[in-house]
Protein backbone atom coordinates (compact mmCIF):
# COMPACT_ATOMS: atom_id res chain seq x y z
CA UNK A 1 0.00 0.00 0.00
CA UNK A 2 1.21 3.76 -0.78
CA UNK A 3 0.93 4.06 2.92
CA UNK A 4 3.95 1.40 3.56
CA UNK A 5 6.29 3.30 0.95
CA UNK A 6 9.08 5.63 3.17
CA UNK A 7 8.86 8.64 0.80
CA UNK A 8 6.23 9.66 -1.28
CA UNK A 9 7.62 11.94 -3.83
CA UNK A 10 5.28 14.26 -6.38
CA UNK A 11 6.90 17.30 -8.95
CA UNK A 12 5.01 19.79 -10.86
CA UNK A 13 5.29 22.86 -12.61
CA UNK A 14 3.14 25.99 -12.58
CA UNK A 15 2.93 29.05 -15.44
CA UNK A 16 3.27 32.70 -14.36
CA UNK A 17 0.51 34.82 -15.68
CA UNK A 18 0.43 38.34 -17.07
CA UNK A 19 -2.86 40.13 -16.37
CA UNK A 20 -4.41 42.33 -19.06
CA UNK A 21 -7.35 43.50 -17.04
CA UNK A 22 -5.78 43.74 -13.49
CA UNK A 23 -6.85 42.57 -10.18
CA UNK A 24 -5.86 45.35 -7.04
CA UNK A 25 -7.50 45.46 -4.10
CA UNK A 26 -9.57 43.13 -1.71
CA UNK A 27 -12.92 43.34 -0.19
CA UNK A 28 -11.64 40.11 2.32
CA UNK A 29 -8.17 40.05 3.30
CA UNK A 30 -7.68 36.75 4.96
CA UNK A 31 -9.98 35.31 2.17
CA UNK A 32 -7.95 37.13 -0.76
CA UNK A 33 -11.82 38.12 -2.33
CA UNK A 34 -10.81 40.60 -5.07
CA UNK A 35 -12.47 43.72 -5.12
CA UNK A 36 -13.23 43.44 -9.12
CA UNK A 37 -12.87 40.50 -11.53
CA UNK A 38 -9.88 40.45 -13.97
CA UNK A 39 -8.15 38.20 -16.86
CA UNK A 40 -5.01 36.96 -17.86
CA UNK A 41 -2.90 35.14 -20.38
CA UNK A 42 -1.10 32.46 -18.81
CA UNK A 43 2.63 32.31 -20.04
CA UNK A 44 4.36 29.16 -21.42
CA UNK A 45 6.23 27.46 -19.02
CA UNK A 46 8.99 26.54 -21.59
CA UNK A 47 10.83 30.34 -20.46
CA UNK A 48 8.67 31.10 -17.77
CA UNK A 49 7.62 28.43 -14.41
CA UNK A 50 8.41 27.82 -10.80
CA UNK A 51 8.89 24.15 -10.29
CA UNK A 52 7.65 22.19 -7.00
CA UNK A 53 8.53 19.07 -5.50
CA UNK A 54 6.35 17.85 -2.23
CA UNK A 55 7.47 14.97 0.17
CA UNK A 56 5.60 13.12 2.61
CA UNK A 57 7.17 10.83 4.97
CA UNK A 58 6.40 9.11 8.40
CA UNK A 59 9.87 9.92 9.93
CA UNK A 60 9.79 13.90 8.70
CA UNK A 61 9.66 15.47 12.08
CA UNK A 62 7.88 18.72 10.56
CA UNK A 63 6.72 20.76 7.80
CA UNK A 64 9.61 22.08 6.06
CA UNK A 65 9.80 24.53 3.37
CA UNK A 66 13.13 25.60 0.91
CA UNK A 67 12.83 28.19 -1.65
CA UNK A 68 14.93 28.71 -4.51
CA UNK A 69 17.79 26.66 -2.45
CA UNK A 70 17.33 28.61 0.63
CA UNK A 71 15.23 27.72 3.95
CA UNK A 72 12.39 29.59 4.02
CA UNK A 73 9.37 30.42 6.82
CA UNK A 74 6.91 26.94 6.96
CA UNK A 75 4.67 28.88 9.42
CA UNK A 76 3.83 31.88 6.89
CA UNK A 77 0.00 32.43 7.00
CA UNK A 78 -0.61 32.02 3.19
CA UNK A 79 1.24 28.99 3.01
CA UNK A 80 -0.42 27.72 6.21
CA UNK A 81 -3.76 28.18 4.80
CA UNK A 82 -3.44 26.37 1.42
CA UNK A 83 -1.95 23.34 3.74
CA UNK A 84 -4.38 22.90 6.12
CA UNK A 85 -7.37 23.08 3.08
CA UNK A 86 -5.36 20.84 0.74
CA UNK A 87 -5.70 18.26 3.72
CA UNK A 88 -8.92 19.03 4.32
CA UNK A 89 -9.66 18.00 1.14
CA UNK A 90 -7.99 15.04 1.13
CA UNK A 91 -9.50 14.30 4.40
CA UNK A 92 -13.10 14.82 3.08
CA UNK A 93 -12.20 12.64 -0.12
CA UNK A 94 -11.19 9.23 2.09
CA UNK A 95 -14.40 10.24 4.51
CA UNK A 96 -16.51 10.58 1.52
CA UNK A 97 -15.35 7.48 -1.14
CA UNK A 98 -16.15 4.34 0.22
CA UNK A 99 -14.12 1.23 -1.19
CA UNK A 100 -11.16 4.01 -2.60
CA UNK A 101 -7.48 3.48 -1.36
CA UNK A 102 -6.76 5.73 1.61
CA UNK A 103 -4.29 8.56 0.91
CA UNK A 104 -1.33 9.11 2.96
CA UNK A 105 -1.51 9.56 6.55
CA UNK A 106 -2.47 13.22 6.73
CA UNK A 107 -0.70 13.54 9.96
CA UNK A 108 2.57 12.98 8.43
CA UNK A 109 4.74 15.72 7.80
CA UNK A 110 5.27 17.32 4.66
CA UNK A 111 8.40 18.77 3.03
CA UNK A 112 8.59 21.48 0.11
CA UNK A 113 11.04 22.69 -2.15
CA UNK A 114 10.15 25.21 -4.82
CA UNK A 115 12.46 27.26 -7.61
CA UNK A 116 11.62 29.90 -9.65
CA UNK A 117 13.40 30.31 -13.40
CA UNK A 118 12.48 33.94 -13.25
CA UNK A 119 13.46 36.66 -10.91
CA UNK A 120 11.49 36.46 -7.69
CA UNK A 121 9.72 39.77 -6.50
CA UNK A 122 10.34 41.69 -9.22
CA UNK A 123 7.16 42.02 -10.63
CA UNK A 124 6.52 38.95 -12.59
CA UNK A 125 4.07 37.04 -10.84
CA UNK A 126 6.47 35.12 -8.88
CA UNK A 127 3.68 34.77 -6.05
CA UNK A 128 0.84 33.26 -8.63
CA UNK A 129 3.32 30.68 -9.95
CA UNK A 130 4.47 29.97 -6.71
CA UNK A 131 1.39 29.34 -4.97
CA UNK A 132 -0.39 27.49 -8.02
CA UNK A 133 2.57 25.07 -8.40
CA UNK A 134 2.30 24.26 -4.60
CA UNK A 135 -1.46 23.64 -4.75
CA UNK A 136 -0.86 21.02 -7.90
CA UNK A 137 1.75 19.55 -5.94
CA UNK A 138 0.16 19.07 -3.26
CA UNK A 139 -2.93 17.72 -4.83
CA UNK A 140 -1.17 14.97 -6.81
CA UNK A 141 0.50 14.04 -3.27
CA UNK A 142 -3.02 13.74 -1.61
CA UNK A 143 -4.94 12.55 -4.37
CA UNK A 144 -7.35 15.67 -4.66
CA UNK A 145 -9.18 16.36 -7.96
CA UNK A 146 -11.74 19.03 -8.31
CA UNK A 147 -11.51 22.68 -8.97
CA UNK A 148 -8.45 23.93 -6.92
CA UNK A 149 -8.43 27.94 -7.83
CA UNK A 150 -10.16 28.79 -4.66
CA UNK A 151 -7.60 26.96 -2.57
CA UNK A 152 -4.53 28.24 -4.75
CA UNK A 153 -6.51 31.88 -4.55
CA UNK A 154 -5.82 31.55 -0.53
CA UNK A 155 -2.48 31.34 -1.22
CA UNK A 156 -1.75 34.14 -3.73
CA UNK A 157 -5.06 36.04 -5.37
CA UNK A 158 -3.49 35.86 -8.93
CA UNK A 159 -2.49 32.25 -8.26
CA UNK A 160 -5.67 31.13 -9.29
CA UNK A 161 -5.64 31.84 -12.35
CA UNK A 162 -2.19 29.79 -13.15
CA UNK A 163 -4.36 26.92 -12.41
CA UNK A 164 -5.37 26.79 -16.02
CA UNK A 165 -3.63 27.33 -19.15
CA UNK A 166 -4.44 29.89 -21.81
CA UNK A 167 -6.81 32.78 -21.43
CA UNK A 168 -8.21 33.07 -18.09
CA UNK A 169 -10.40 34.78 -15.98
CA UNK A 170 -11.37 35.15 -12.22
CA UNK A 171 -14.26 35.79 -11.04
CA UNK A 172 -14.59 38.24 -8.34
CA UNK A 173 -17.78 36.34 -7.25
CA UNK A 174 -20.83 37.31 -4.44
CA UNK A 175 -20.57 35.00 -1.96
CA UNK A 176 -18.66 35.85 1.83
CA UNK A 177 -17.68 32.79 2.11
CA UNK A 178 -15.39 32.82 -1.47
CA UNK A 179 -16.47 29.73 -2.84
CA UNK A 180 -17.86 31.64 -6.53
CA UNK A 181 -14.58 33.70 -6.36
CA UNK A 182 -12.70 31.11 -8.78
CA UNK A 183 -10.86 31.16 -12.17
CA UNK A 184 -12.01 29.94 -15.08
CA UNK A 185 -10.64 29.48 -18.89
CA UNK A 186 -12.10 31.83 -21.25
CA UNK A 187 -9.61 30.29 -24.15
CA UNK A 188 -7.13 27.56 -24.57
CA UNK A 189 -3.59 28.45 -25.65
CA UNK A 190 -4.11 26.79 -28.69
CA UNK A 191 -6.58 29.12 -29.33
CA UNK A 192 -4.28 32.00 -30.64
CA UNK A 193 -1.28 31.07 -32.15
CA UNK A 194 0.26 34.04 -33.68
CA UNK A 195 0.26 35.90 -29.84
CA UNK A 196 3.62 36.58 -28.79
CA UNK A 197 4.71 38.14 -25.08
CA UNK A 198 7.91 39.93 -25.18
CA UNK A 199 8.86 40.74 -21.50
CA UNK A 200 11.68 43.63 -20.95
CA UNK A 201 13.03 42.84 -17.98
CA UNK A 202 14.60 46.47 -16.74
CA UNK A 203 14.68 45.34 -13.10
CA UNK A 204 15.29 41.92 -11.22
CA UNK A 205 15.48 43.42 -8.02
CA UNK A 206 12.69 42.78 -5.56
CA UNK A 207 10.00 45.89 -6.10
CA UNK A 208 9.91 48.90 -2.82
CA UNK A 209 6.17 47.89 -2.11
CA UNK A 210 4.83 44.82 -2.37
CA UNK A 211 1.32 43.94 -3.86
CA UNK A 212 -0.55 42.69 -0.37
CA UNK A 213 0.69 46.60 1.13
CA UNK A 214 -0.20 48.26 -1.91
CA UNK A 215 -3.47 47.08 -2.22
CA UNK A 216 -4.77 47.68 1.26
CA UNK A 217 -3.20 51.21 0.96
CA UNK A 218 -4.96 51.74 -2.33
CA UNK A 219 -8.59 50.16 -1.08
CA UNK A 220 -8.39 52.64 1.84
CA UNK A 221 -7.42 55.28 0.42
CA UNK A 222 -8.34 55.61 -3.96
CA UNK A 223 -11.08 57.31 -4.65
CA UNK A 224 -10.28 56.73 -8.48
CA UNK A 225 -9.90 52.72 -7.29
CA UNK A 226 -13.11 52.40 -6.21
CA UNK A 227 -14.58 54.00 -9.23
CA UNK A 228 -12.34 51.74 -11.48
CA UNK A 229 -13.85 48.15 -9.84
CA UNK A 230 -17.53 49.17 -9.66
CA UNK A 231 -17.99 51.22 -13.02
CA UNK A 232 -15.16 50.61 -15.43
CA UNK A 233 -13.65 46.83 -14.84
CA UNK A 234 -17.05 44.78 -15.68
CA UNK A 235 -17.72 46.43 -19.10
CA UNK A 236 -13.80 45.90 -19.83
CA UNK A 237 -14.14 42.11 -18.90
CA UNK A 238 -17.15 41.56 -21.44
CA UNK A 239 -14.36 43.43 -24.20
CA UNK A 240 -11.76 41.82 -23.58
CA UNK A 241 -13.39 38.60 -23.42
CA UNK A 242 -15.32 39.22 -26.84
CA UNK A 243 -11.67 40.53 -28.61
CA UNK A 244 -10.18 37.58 -27.46
CA UNK A 245 -12.80 35.09 -28.83
CA UNK A 246 -12.54 36.98 -31.83
CA UNK A 247 -8.57 37.55 -32.05
CA UNK A 248 -9.01 41.20 -32.78
CA UNK A 249 -5.50 42.49 -31.25
CA UNK A 250 -6.49 45.91 -32.33
CA UNK A 251 -8.75 45.51 -29.44
CA UNK A 252 -6.68 43.62 -27.18
CA UNK A 253 -3.81 45.52 -27.30
CA UNK A 254 -5.53 49.19 -26.81
CA UNK A 255 -7.84 47.54 -24.02
CA UNK A 256 -4.78 46.14 -22.24
CA UNK A 257 -2.51 49.37 -22.40
CA UNK A 258 -5.91 51.42 -21.27
CA UNK A 259 -6.57 49.15 -17.97
CA UNK A 260 -2.71 49.28 -17.59
CA UNK A 261 -2.73 53.21 -17.24
CA UNK A 262 -5.48 52.70 -14.94
CA UNK A 263 -4.04 50.31 -12.52
CA UNK A 264 -1.04 52.79 -12.20
CA UNK A 265 -3.12 56.36 -11.93
CA UNK A 266 -5.08 53.89 -9.11
CA UNK A 267 -1.62 53.50 -7.61
CA UNK A 268 -0.50 57.18 -8.11
CA UNK A 269 -4.16 58.12 -6.83
CA UNK A 270 -2.97 56.11 -3.41
CA UNK A 271 -1.84 58.27 -0.56
CA UNK A 272 0.68 57.85 -0.25
CA UNK A 273 1.48 57.52 -3.60
CA UNK A 274 2.54 54.33 -5.04
CA UNK A 275 5.36 54.12 -8.05
CA UNK A 276 5.78 50.99 -9.25
CA UNK A 277 7.23 51.99 -12.45
CA UNK A 278 10.22 54.01 -13.63
CA UNK A 279 12.02 56.27 -16.19
CA UNK A 280 12.70 53.25 -18.20
CA UNK A 281 9.11 51.68 -17.92
CA UNK A 282 7.84 55.39 -19.26
CA UNK A 283 10.04 55.90 -22.33
CA UNK A 284 8.31 51.87 -23.33
CA UNK A 285 5.48 53.17 -23.02
CA UNK A 286 6.22 56.03 -25.42
CA UNK A 287 8.36 54.02 -27.55
CA UNK A 288 4.95 51.60 -28.15
CA UNK A 289 2.94 54.62 -28.51
CA UNK A 290 5.71 56.00 -31.31
CA UNK A 291 5.63 51.89 -32.96
CA UNK A 292 2.03 52.31 -33.28
CA UNK A 293 1.56 55.63 -34.82
CA UNK A 294 4.14 55.01 -37.50
CA UNK A 295 1.94 52.13 -38.51
CA UNK A 296 -1.11 53.59 -38.06
CA UNK A 297 -2.43 50.62 -35.90
CA UNK A 298 -1.53 48.81 -32.99
CA UNK A 299 1.11 46.77 -33.55
CA UNK A 300 2.48 46.27 -29.80
CA UNK A 301 0.32 46.66 -26.68
CA UNK A 302 2.32 47.10 -23.34
CA UNK A 303 0.89 45.83 -19.66
CA UNK A 304 3.16 47.08 -16.18
CA UNK A 305 2.33 44.92 -13.09
CA UNK A 306 3.62 45.78 -9.78
CA UNK A 307 6.93 46.49 -10.92
CA UNK A 308 8.86 47.87 -13.90
CA UNK A 309 9.40 45.34 -15.75
CA UNK A 310 6.90 45.53 -19.26
CA UNK A 311 5.19 42.90 -21.02
CA UNK A 312 4.83 43.44 -24.38
CA UNK A 313 2.13 41.77 -26.20
CA UNK A 314 2.26 41.54 -30.04
CA UNK A 315 1.84 38.85 -32.82
CA UNK A 316 4.08 36.68 -34.55
CA UNK A 317 4.66 39.21 -37.74
CA UNK A 318 6.03 41.83 -35.44
CA UNK A 319 8.23 40.52 -33.61
CA UNK A 320 11.54 40.63 -35.09
CA UNK A 321 11.09 44.45 -35.73
CA UNK A 322 10.16 45.44 -32.75
CA UNK A 323 12.69 43.42 -30.74
CA UNK A 324 14.95 45.50 -33.14
CA UNK A 325 13.27 48.85 -32.32
CA UNK A 326 14.18 47.64 -28.87
CA UNK A 327 17.83 47.23 -29.40
CA UNK A 328 18.52 50.13 -30.57
CA UNK A 329 16.21 52.30 -28.15
CA UNK A 330 18.01 50.25 -25.66
CA UNK A 331 21.31 48.67 -26.52
CA UNK A 332 22.89 46.18 -24.77
CA UNK A 333 26.42 46.69 -22.87
CA UNK A 334 27.20 43.51 -22.85
CA UNK A 335 26.46 40.23 -23.38
CA UNK A 336 24.42 41.09 -26.81
CA UNK A 337 23.81 37.62 -27.99
CA UNK A 338 22.45 36.76 -24.95
CA UNK A 339 19.75 40.11 -25.03
CA UNK A 340 17.24 38.35 -26.39
CA UNK A 341 16.03 34.97 -24.48
CA UNK A 342 13.07 32.15 -25.05
CA UNK A 343 12.03 31.36 -28.50
CA UNK A 344 14.26 32.31 -31.27
CA UNK A 345 13.74 35.62 -33.40
CA UNK A 346 15.95 36.76 -36.79
CA UNK A 347 17.54 39.85 -36.80
CA UNK A 348 15.69 42.72 -39.06
CA UNK A 349 16.68 45.15 -40.83
CA UNK A 350 15.01 48.49 -40.30
CA UNK A 351 14.09 51.17 -42.72
CA UNK A 352 15.52 54.87 -41.59
CA UNK A 353 11.98 56.06 -41.79
CA UNK A 354 11.02 54.27 -38.83
CA UNK A 355 14.34 54.46 -37.17
CA UNK A 356 14.13 58.57 -36.89
CA UNK A 357 9.98 58.41 -36.25
CA UNK A 358 10.27 55.63 -33.62
CA UNK A 359 13.92 55.62 -31.76
CA UNK A 360 14.71 59.27 -30.16
CA UNK A 361 17.59 59.29 -27.73
CA UNK A 362 18.78 55.59 -26.87
CA UNK A 363 19.48 54.68 -23.37
CA UNK A 364 22.18 51.68 -23.10
CA UNK A 365 22.25 49.08 -20.49
CA UNK A 366 18.74 50.14 -19.36
CA UNK A 367 16.65 46.83 -20.41
CA UNK A 368 18.74 44.09 -19.02
CA UNK A 369 17.26 41.17 -21.31
CA UNK A 370 14.48 40.50 -23.33
CA UNK A 371 12.60 37.31 -23.07
CA UNK A 372 10.44 36.24 -25.60
CA UNK A 373 7.48 34.15 -24.90
CA UNK A 374 3.68 33.08 -26.37
CA UNK A 375 0.35 31.65 -24.42
CA UNK A 376 0.98 28.14 -22.85
CA UNK A 377 -0.83 25.27 -20.54
CA UNK A 378 -1.81 25.15 -16.81
CA UNK A 379 0.44 23.09 -13.83
CA UNK A 380 1.78 20.24 -15.23
CA UNK A 381 3.13 16.73 -13.45
CA UNK A 382 6.91 16.25 -13.93
CA UNK A 383 6.93 12.29 -13.85
CA UNK A 384 10.80 12.09 -14.06
CA UNK A 385 12.43 11.33 -10.85
CA UNK A 386 15.71 12.89 -11.50
CA UNK A 387 13.97 15.81 -11.89
CA UNK A 388 13.05 16.02 -8.36
CA UNK A 389 14.59 19.04 -6.09
CA UNK A 390 14.20 16.48 -2.86
CA UNK A 391 16.54 13.64 -2.76
CA UNK A 392 15.92 10.28 -0.64
CA UNK A 393 16.24 11.47 2.79
CA UNK A 394 13.48 14.77 1.81
CA UNK A 395 16.21 17.44 1.84
CA UNK A 396 16.98 19.49 -1.22
CA UNK A 397 19.10 18.42 -3.97
CA UNK A 398 22.24 20.42 -4.53
CA UNK A 399 20.54 21.42 -8.19
CA UNK A 400 17.69 22.90 -6.39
Amino acid sequence: MAEEKPLTVVTCTAPVNIAVIKYWGKRDEELILPINSSLSVTLHQDQLKTTTTAAISRDFKEDRLWLNGEEADVGHPRLQSCLREMRRLARKRRGGSAGAAAPLSLAYKVHVASVNNFPTAAGLASSAAGYACLVHTLARLYGVEGELSEVARQGSGSACRSMLGGFVQWLMGERPDGKDSIAQQVAPETHWPELRVLILVVSAEKKPVGSTAGMQTSVDTSLLLKHRAEAVVPERMAQMIQFIQQRDFEGFGQLTMKDSNQFHATCLDTFPPIFYLNDVSRRIIALAHRFNAHHGKTKVAYTFDAGPNAVVFTLADTVEEFVEVVKCSFPPESNGDQFLKGLPARPASLSKELLSAVVLEPVPGAIRYILLTKPGPGPQPLDDPNLHLLGADGLPCPRA
